[in-house]
């Protein structure tokens, strides 16, 4: 791994608009390869943060200028915050900004891509996405070719951003999380191998129904040529009906599923098959047949990239997990915390939800479309539900409905405790929490919520520790 060129993007110049976890890297990177550099955030910590850094890189920091926007002409390009919108639901004014100037907007991660080729580097690019899923298999394909001995560079929408990435040499791999608001910010990228796990409602004010959302994601197999390889999830309507395309090429199709045996790689009896023989079995970070697809996929993906079967089956045993998919954070008398935080939707719980034959369940916070009525299957599971959150009387009215018993206990705090003595006093093994809701309400982000949840269920242990001397 190496730096790329400080001359790579001399002559070109670039705005940035949003200076968080991607803008900021992104305009250091353009810098230090000699770009011209104009950003601007409105927030003033963002550009506090940019500002410190110029003014600790009086000799290398490149040519940035922080301030605000007045006109795009000139600029080659637009790296806009993949949260900030440029068409859906309202473009943001630098967004119409660009389009009138001709400025096209892009991801960070197409400017890698740029990057990499203008270095006459041959490294190779994968990418996921899907729903749900895509982080955990993102870090597990980059574990798995890691060990294998692969120089691998992991980020995008998990992890560093893109252009934070170093220099791969002609046998390395990109592994890129690719979220929908990245893909749709792509012209030359291609990825040697790219992943759609699966398919269900989510960000449809950004996309604005359903089939816009599903041709976000489908740009993860643009430009792909017969040389490449399209991964494609059965575990969906959506993304079952889009492999009868996909076969049809240029890139070779595999299917994936975390249950089906009429798939190329699948889940089953607690192991991975392809084509009918068992080639892995998934380590305990792994639990459950979303966990099983997930694991499928990056079989899949390391097989087509060269990693020998026996190696890709030793990464699927040894991987350590993610924080906040399904994360034991504590136990104490019979009792396991488990942190799924990263569960946004309801579709991501379901997927919890299923692992556990009896729980106590902690769920709310600001309920997506639909709430959690399409969890009603799991229902018969749930001994006590505690809600928290914006939307915790929505959700209150699903379990009405369904007979399902609940305390509105509003935040965590009140939640945590209260779950612990229901699931002591019921016999009940697990105390999820797996909220099917966004985290903004109370939380600066899933992270935030996972990481208080695990901090009140230790301190709920070592409270049982001090009253039992256990």
């Amino acid at each position: 791994m190496s730096t790329f060129s400080p001359t790579l993007f001399a002559g070109k110049r670039f705005a940035v608009f949003g200076l968080g976890r991607n803008g900021l890297p992104v305009v250091r990177t353009l810098a230090a390869c000699g770009a011209s550099v104009q950003a601007w955030d409105d927030g003033e910590a963002a550009r506090h943060a940019l500002a410190t850094h110029i003014a600790a890189s009086l000799h290398g920091a490149g040519d940035i200028a922080l301030w605000p926007f007045d006109t795009l002409d000139g600029f080659d390009a637009l790296i806009l915050s993949p949260g900030i919108a440029h068409y859906l639901p309202a473009p943001h004014p630098i967004a119409l900004m660009a389009q009138a100037a001709g400025v096209p907007v892009l991801s960070d991660a197409e400017l890698l891509y740029q990057a990499v080729r203008l270095s006459s580097s041959k490294a190779r690019f994968a990418g996921i996405t899907g729903t749900n899923g895509k982080s955990t298999t993102t870090a597990l394909l980059a574990h798995i070719l890691s060990g294998s001995g692969v120089p691998v560079a992991a980020g995008g929408n998990l992890g560093p951003a893109a252009l934070s990435l170093p220099l791969l040499p002609d046998h390395g791999v990109y592994v890129l999380e690719m979220s929908s608001y990245m893909l749709e910010r792509l012209t030359t990228l291609r990825f040697d191998t790219a992943c759609l796990l699966n398919l269900t409602p989510d960000h449809l004010d950004r996309h604005g129904d359903m089939a816009g959302y599903t041709r976000a994601k489908c740009e993860i197999f643009a430009r792909q040529t017969a040389q490449d390889q399209a991964v494609i999830g059965m575990d969906d309507a959506l993304c079952t009906a889009l492999a009868a395309t996909l076969a049809k090429g240029p890139a070779r199709c595999e299917t994936i599923s975390g249950s089906n045996p009429a798939c190329s790689y699948y889940g089953q009896d607690g192991a991975i098959w392809h084509d009918g023989v068992a080639v892995a079995q998934p380590g305990p970070a792994l639990p459950g047949t979303h966990n099983a697809q997930n694991a499928a996929a990056a079989l899949a993906m390391a097989h087509f990239l060269g990693v020998a079967d026996a190696q890709a089956a030793q990464g699927v045993l040894s991987f350590p997990g993610l924080p906040h998919r399904q994360q034991r954070v504590a136990q104490c008398a019979g009792v396991t915390f488990i942190d799924d935080s990263k569960a946004t939707n309801a579709d991501a719980a379901a997927r919890a939800l299923g692992c556990y034959d009896r729980l106590v369940w902690i769920a709310g916070g600001m309920a997506k479309a639909g709430g959690i009525a399409t969890l009603a299957p799991y229902f018969g599971r749930i001994v006590h539900t505690y809600l928290i959150g914006r939307d915790a009387a929505l959700l209150a009215a699903t379990l009405e409905e369904h007979g399902v018993a609940y305390t509105v206990a509003e935040t965590l705090e009140n939640a945590v405790p209260a779950a612990y003595q229901q699931a002591s006093k019921t016999g009940v093994p697990v105390v999820l929490l797996s909220p099917a809701c966004a985290s903004f309400d109370q939380f600066s982000g899933f992270e935030a919520r996972g990481a208080r949840f695990a901090q009140l269920a230790q301190e709920v242990c070592a409270q049982y520790t001090d009253e039992t001397g256990a």
